[in-house]
């Protein structure tokens, strides 16, 4: 099982007149579908629909902050053992 989570929530399109031009998720639902409101109740719903964003299976344990947390503390221990030895001290 996995949790599902939205990517891609800013984009850069190509241009004629400017080389590249970074739009929010709001102005590029707007570009494709202008009336947007009118069909769908969320604007992340139509992003979905419009293929603007995309949902992706990930590992819950990821999304969880305790864990990051533990993982970067753990790095940090082993970078301090390897530089000074012994154990990390708080």
């Amino acid at each position: 099982d996995g949790v599902r989570r939205f990517i891609k929530l800013s984009l850069c399109r190509r241009t004629p007149s400017v080389t590249f031009r970074c739009m929010n998720l709001r102005e590029q639902v707007e570009e494709l579908l202008p009336n947007w409101e009118r069909w769908y109740p969320s604007l992340f719903d139509a992003a979905s629909d419009l293929g603007i964003i995309k949902a992706q299976v990930c590992d819950p344990n990821s999304l969880l902050l305790t864990k990051r947390h533990a993982r970067v503390r753990q790095k940090a221990e082993d970078a301090h053992r390897e530089k000074w030895g012994g154990k990390a001290t708080d």
